[in-house]
């Protein structure tokens, strides 16, 4: 126990040293964990022994495929089933058949090279979601087709896993460097489920058969077992005691799983798509989220630990080698896959670059494949070393990713735009959620609008719904003056990057001094931006609906509805007035808490402020609400 709460110590005050320092670089925290793993590994004594905390850090991969089965339906799934079927179906095709090719050409036999094919061909589900979330990718294009293989390939596992014990060969004796006698099977006893496993000594068909009972025994539990356990603890009226079933099911599930030589993370993920109809499913999501985060990076951590240095160093070169070809291999095949099925430009490179590495169910059939006597231990160790020197390299794909992205910014104004012919009196540049509901109540009063957007897809979503749109730049100064900017009375500029609203505002303000121009502002430093930008009416992003719900919130603790909306408008009127009081004294070379004029005159209206309230509500009588 000493000795674990010691490696446990090291490995938390790592990570909690090395991912702020890797989040503030912008490399992300995958990079941090796996920086703090490599750092581990070379302490003499620590870094060597993590089979303690590998047990641990695995139910990181469990618990999240677990969360993830749970957020999808199987009528989500068969929603899918094109993407499914198509993107994943081809990408674990193709590459499988690739790398199988290229293993036959270095000398491995034919169940060998069908078992590395099978392995390389997946990516990592941890490493690729997690990076998505964080750099908010995920509602993309390419982070959806992204996620639609991630999906498709934790769900190819299953037959995976059946088809292994099918390759098996019998290994015949080899003697060790140290004169001692080795046989296959025994190598295989280093895998993680080889320990206990209640398909030892059965034929191939009979793990096959035992793997396909154990799934179907899963699903039936979570179908029938599930929602009685769950009344049973609600009438307990604990709260811990939910937390301690929804850890029960995802360690019992991973535990049953493991007797059958079975991912439990496979086995986790299959659960949580059997409850994702459940009742229960919300309460199951918050009780595992906060062990998932922990354990996920604690796995990422052990798998920066777990490179043998020694092994790569003996020879670089080939390593290297092999990892690169991977990548190479599964970039190429991704790259032409999205081509086929419309992705391009950023969404493409997204696609192509977060899918190319392995991923950690490598892990999990290399140490089955030894387990079954598919692969050699050389090789198994060999190919270990391969998956984690690419999982490695997978945030610095990602910022590959994004400096081809600043690129085809930069080349993103010659997209040839559409052809405006049409002008009106009001002119919306970007039409997300903010633009489109000023779009539509101008319209819908009777008034014509001119909306420009350098989203295709949200111009062709528009028009579906019968709002007539044009693609385009709109700091562009063609598109602008096409769309009636001489003639315009107002202009509205709802754009989502603050930047390219204020330099839009600037423009519009040089182009046209009489022109009205209402900007949306994503803070109140924006606010000032644009304000010296010129903009006449300026709308903080969630000023107005803040300021109702603080109306409600007044209306339910002890105001009247009058009271309440005469507080509203009287903050609403002060706030203004503050706003254009403190834009005077702001400064962009100045850090606001910096700026001890600003500061002090800020302190100065908030305490007005309060008085006014005060005096409005109670006629100077400060103790209501106290």
């Amino acid at each position: 126990m000493e000795s674990f709460l010691f490696q446990a110590s090291i490995y938390l005050a790592a990570a909690v040293i090395a991912v702020p320092i890797s989040a503030r670089l912008g490399l992300g925290s995958v990079l941090g964990y796996l920086a703090a793993g490599i750092l581990i590994g070379q302490i003499p004594g620590i870094g060597s022994e993590t089979q303690d905390l590998q047990h641990f850090a695995e139910f990181g991969v469990v618990m999240m495929l677990f969360l993830i089965g749970l957020e999808l339906e199987p009528n989500a799934l068969w929603n899918m089933r094109h993407r499914l079927i198509g993107l994943g179906g081809l990408q674990i095709g193709l590459t499988g058949l690739a790398v199988f090719g290229l293993a036959i050409a270095l000398g491995l036999d034919l169940g060998a090279s069908v078992a590395v094919g099978m392995l390389l061909a997946l990516s990592s589900t941890a490493i690729v979601l997690q990076t998505l979330s964080e750099k908010g990718l995920m509602q993309t294009g390419g982070g959806r087709s992204a996620f639609s293989v991630l999906l498709t390939q934790d769900i190819a596992v299953i037959p995976m896993l059946a088809i292994l014990p099918l390759l098996a060969v019998h290994m015949p004796v080899s003697l060790n460097p140290d004169g001692s006698m080795t046989r296959g099977d025994d190598a295989g006893a280093h895998g993680a489920h080889a320990t206990h496993s209640l398909v030892e000594g059965l034929p191939g068909w009979g793990v096959t058969l035992v793997t396909i009972g154990m799934v179907a025994a899963v699903i039936l539990f979570g179908i029938y077992l599930t929602r009685p356990l769950f009344r049973f603890i609600h009438a307990a009226r604990l709260r811990e005691m939910y937390t301690a079933l929804a850890l029960m099911i995802v360690i019992g599930i991973a535990y049953a799983m493991v007797l059958v030589g079975l991912s439990p993370a496979l086995g986790a993920f299959l659960a949580g798509v059997v409850l994702a109809n459940s009742e229960f499913r919300h309460e199951l999501e918050s009780d595992i989220e906060p062990f998932k985060g922990l354990l996920l990076g604690l796995f990422f951590i052990t798998v920066g630990a777990g490179i043998d240095f020694g092994y790569f160093l003996s020879r670089p070169a080939n390593i290297i080698g092999l990892t690169f070809a991977l990548i190479a291999v599964k970039g190429t095949i991704l790259y032409f896959i999205g081509r086929a099925f419309g992705l391009r430009h950023r969404d493409l490179w997204l696609f192509t670059l977060s899918l190319a590495q392995a991923g950690e169910f490598g892990f999990v059939l290399i140490s089955f494949s030894l387990q079954q006597n598919v692969l050699l231990p050389s090789l198994g160790e060999k190919l270990l070393l391969v998956i984690a020197m690419s999982m490695l390299m997978t945030p610095l794909l990602f910022i590959v990713y994004e400096w081809l992205s600043k690129r085809a910014g930069e080349g993103a104004e010659h997209t040839t735009p559409d052809e405006i012919d049409e002008q009106g009196p009001v002119i919306i540049a970007g039409i997300g959620r903010f633009g489109q509901i000023v779009n539509r109540l101008v319209q819908s009063s009777g008034f014509k609008t001119v909306v420009l957007d350098h989203d295709m897809r949200t111009i062709q979503l528009m028009r579906k719904f019968g709002f007539k749109g044009f693609f385009g730049d709109p700091t562009r100064p063609e598109l602008l003056h096409a769309a009636g900017l001489k003639e315009a009375r107002v202009l509205v500029v709802a754009l989502d990057d603050p930047s390219a609203a204020t330099r839009l505002v600037e423009y519009a303000r040089r182009e046209r001094p009489d022109l009205h121009i209402i900007a949306r502002a994503r803070d109140r430093h924006h606010v000032f931006q644009l304000y010296r930008a010129g903009a006449d009416d300026i709308v903080r992003e969630m000023f107005d609906s803040s300021l109702r719900a603080g109306r409600y919130v007044l209306e339910n603790i002890g105001l009247s509805e009058y009271e309440a909306a005469a507080a509203e408008q009287a903050f609403y009127a002060h706030d203004r007035e503050a706003v254009r009081d403190l834009a005077q004294l702001w400064d962009p070379n100045i850090p606001a808490d910096r700026n001890e004029k600003y500061m002090a005159r800020a302190r100065e209206l908030e305490k007005e402020l309060e008085i006014n309230l005060l005096s409005l509500l109670d006629g100077g009588d400060g103790g209501r609400g106290n």
